[in-house]
């Protein structure tokens, strides 16, 4: 499923330099850290710090891992990326200009299918409401098979009793 954008008011790497700016201590925005939004905002995807700098590197990027490591929990803490632990590893996928959704992942082959569901939304929605508690973000991932892993699987057990 692909996602509709949201319209948003500032661009990431805007509201990003922003975030940077505003910090106790201010921050410049580097090069490198340039570099990762306009890279991790021209595509949507979910992906770990490995593969980033892997992709970028192939891209023709100068990337260092500390830089990268640093940059990816300042993006999340900026509320630009959503960290999302799936299998072994952590994941990435944006969070800022995209709508409130779920996961299903695959313990399998590691597929991520993205969806909405109102019902998910209005149960949430109720649940804060009966225990007074503000909500300002959550995460839903549902693990388990995917269906071709399952067709697989399936065909492998009737092969099994020939």
């Amino acid at each position: 499923m692909q996602l509709p954008a949201v319209e948003v008011s500032q661009s990431p790497e805007s509201k990003f330099r922003e975030y940077l700016a505003s910090r106790p201590k201010a921050q410049r925005y580097t090069e490198q850290q340039r570099d990762m939004v306009r890279y991790i905002f021209a595509q949507h995807n979910h992906f770990d710090a490995d593969k980033l700098i892997d992709d970028m590197k192939q891209a023709g990027f100068r990337v260092s891992r500390a830089t990268v490591y640093r940059t990816l929990a300042k993006l999340v803490d900026a509320g630009l990326l959503r960290r999302l632990e799936m299998g072994p590893r952590m994941f990435y996928e944006h969070d800022y200009g995209y709508p409130q959704h779920e996961h299903l992942y695959c313990g399998k082959c590691g597929k991520v299918i993205e969806f909405q569901n109102p019902a998910i939304d209005s149960v949430l929605r109720d649940v804060c409401r009966q225990h007074n508690f503000q909500i300002s973000n959550h995460t839903f991932l549902v693990r388990g098979t995917c269906a071709e892993c399952n067709r697989a699987r399936v065909t492998k057990r009737r092969l099994d009793l020939v």
